[in-house]
């Protein structure tokens, strides 16, 4: 991939360079679906999550939990979890604008000083559209959305999924850029566009070996 294929996956609308990855192992815990659905999220959490090297654990010595998954069938019942507007004190607002969208998924992330990810937060809303979804893709679609601070734009007129024989698979576009993105000599957080000069340079170092 060329530069100009890669920045725009971390070229947000305003036009601000901003990339970031995890940089503390990953717990996850999800809320609202049968134990079912979490296996298979947590499944999506660990294939991708080892497909960029990264550590999970069983608990984070500062939250406990870091990566929060809600499903839920209104954004209401985001405001009726108890102590989740100590988490997120701007839910309030959060879930007002939601509602105005007609939205049906969201993440917020937290960062560490560095930059690094600290925790994600993905609300999902099971509307008609979001139930239609197969368990297994809506599950993979999240965690890569998650795994790094993806530009607000990257996703929308392209999902990080395709259709394989063996059924919904990560794009392998997406998968390298990943890879190359946890490379340990590649730094957590970017705000300047020559980080998708590093990343396209290492991307065609690993195509011209492969």
């Amino acid at each position: 991939m060329e530069t100009t294929e890669v920045a725009p996956y971390f070229t947000r609308s305003d036009g601000t360079y901003l990339f970031a990855r995890w940089n503390r192992p990953i717990v996850p815990v999800v809320f609202g679906v049968e134990d079912q659905t979490i296996s298979v999220l947590k499944g999506a959490v660990e294939a991708v999550f080892h497909l960029a090297g990264h550590q999970m654990a069983e608990t984070d010595p500062e939250l406990g939990v870091n990566f929060m998954v809600f499903f839920v069938r209104n954004w209401q019942e985001l405001l009726d979890t108890p102590n989740l507007d100590r988490l997120i004190p701007e839910l309030e607002g959060l879930v007002g604008r939601l509602r105005e969208a007609e939205a049906n998924q969201y993440r917020i992330f937290r960062f560490d000083p560095d930059g690094g990810v600290k925790a994600v937060f993905v609300f999902l809303k099971m509307d008609a559209v979001m139930t239609n979804i197969a368990a297994d893709t809506l599950c993979l679609g999240q965690v890569v959305q998650s795994i790094l601070l993806w530009s607000d734009e990257a996703f929308l007129g392209s999902s990080p999924l395709a259709q394989s024989n063996e059924g919904m698979i990560l794009k392998p576009e997406i998968a390298e850029i990943i890879r190359v993105a946890y490379d340990p000599v590649m730094p957590v957080a970017a705000t300047d566009a020559s980080h998708a000069l590093r990343l396209a340079a290492r991307l065609q170092a690993k195509a011209g070996l492969s």
